[in-house]
């Protein structure tokens, strides 16, 4: 029987403050979201992706990122949790724009490579997503 894991994703300051600390946006044209609300999403099936829809691929991922008030720095398959036997996750970026991160390490994760993840592992993606996964 698989454990079930859920997803909190939010916007994280501290992150949007490092990517224009390091150069990577720039403030003028990429502002901190006024006012995000935290959201669940519980992780079902053997792979949840990360991104934003689009219509003209016909492609809605399961954590959706886009649209109004979304992250512009998300890629449309940013990443994907692929379900891994025992209850567990891992994570694969299939070659994002912008790279992923694991609780705030300067490495990205290199593309196409499965990185196995925690309780209360914390991925990093875009302007200023952050995606708390939690067990149980």
């Amino acid at each position: 029987m698989r454990v079930g894991w859920r997803a909190t994703v939010t916007a994280d300051p501290a992150y949007y403050q490092y990517m224009v600390n390091q150069g990577m946006l720039d403030p003028a044209r990429i502002a901190f979201p006024a006012a995000v609300q935290p959201r669940r999403v519980d992780l079902t099936g053997e792979r949840v992706h990360i991104g934003r829809a689009s219509a003209t691929r016909g492609f809605t991922p399961e954590i959706d990122l886009g649209g109004p008030g979304g992250d512009p720095a998300i890629s449309h398959i940013h990443a994907i949790l692929i379900a891994r036997p025992g209850g567990t996750w891992a994570l694969v970026d299939p070659g994002s724009t912008n790279g992923t991160t694991i609780n705030g390490t300067d490495n990205p994760v290199a593309p196409n490579v499965e990185v196995p993840l925690n309780d209360n592992d914390r991925i990093y993606v875009g302007a200023w997503t952050v995606i708390i996964l939690q067990k149980g």
